[in-house]
């Protein structure tokens, strides 16, 4: 029993708990299919979830502050809202003071997403838009918004209406933003990304065993747009989650378990004869 208790307790130092907590922003995962936070690994620095090919899952942000936030999510290494390679100056979602929202897929216009589902690296739909470089990450780059400063009383600026860029606003109680106008109706990347090339395909066949993320079935996501003018062009914080199979982070030492990144051995019970105890 004490062995059992032992090994348990050593496990829970190697998990973290469901969340990725920022000073601006917490980041979960969300298993769709059980409803449950996914736990979070912390290895070497870098913060882990395990998912299985098939679950939908969803990427919860909460806003700790009391102002707003505008939040660029990427998955795979693209941005959610407008499918193109995810960079800083992007759209993304706008939060209202500790507001919490999940993204559940990739935004194909105001009304709908498609789902976000843990699938083989080249069914992802980073790689079926020949960009399977980046699979296995999601990050949150999170921007604070501008606010005039208190001791200066300026004339309004004309321009100040065109600085900041719409958002989307989520139906209810739930209201996060889109950061730019040219998301307002975003068409797959497919048509845009560049002619697939035989290093990706050389890449890809080399991460069969990997987890992406695909581009599943539309589902209902009402938005609508509204301003946001950030207070600087980089961003305040940066949160990132790596994922893979949780055989594939057994296997790298991440999760506790067997590691398997070494020769098995046919006879692992040969040896020389040992002395005898007393």
């Amino acid at each position: 029993m004490k062995i059992a208790a032992r090994a348990i307790a050593i496990a829970l130092l190697f998990a973290s708990t469901s969340a990725f907590a920022g000073t601006l922003a917490d980041i979960y995962v969300v298993n769709r299919s059980t409803g449950e936070r996914l736990p979070v690994y912390d290895h070497g620095g870098k913060m882990y979830i395990s998912g299985n090919p098939g679950d939908r899952y969803a990427v919860q942000v909460v806003n700790r502050t009391g102002g707003r936030l505008l939040t660029v999510i990427s998955v795979d290494g693209v941005n959610v809202v407008s499918g193109d390679t995810a960079s800083y100056e992007q759209s993304g979602y706008v939060f209202s003071p500790w507001q919490s929202y999940e993204i559940t897929g990739w935004r194909k216009s105001q009304n709908e997403v498609a789902a976000f589902y843990f699938t083989s690296l080249p069914d992802s739909y980073a790689a079926r838009t020949d960009r399977p470089q980046n699979v296995g990450a999601i990050g949150v780059a999170v921007f604070r918004e501008w606010t005039r400063p208190r001791h200066v009383m300026p004339a309004p600026s004309p321009l100040e209406n065109q600085s900041g860029a719409p958002g989307a606003t989520m139906k209810k109680e739930s209201r996060p933003d889109s950061a730019d106008r040219a998301a307002d109706a975003p068409s797959s990347a497919t048509s845009r990304s560049a002619p697939a090339s035989q290093e990706a395909v050389g890449l890809a066949r080399r991460m069969q065993g990997k987890l992406g993320t695909g581009h599943g079935e539309r589902e209902r996501s009402n938005v609508s747009f509204t301003q946001f003018r950030r207070a600087s062009r980089q961003p305040d914080e940066i949160l990132t989650i790596y994922y893979d199979r949780h055989e594939n982070l057994v296997a790298r030492g991440i999760i506790p378990g067997t590691p398997r990144f070494v020769e098995p051995r046919p006879f692992p019970g040969v040896r020389f004869v040992p002395d005898p105890r007393g």
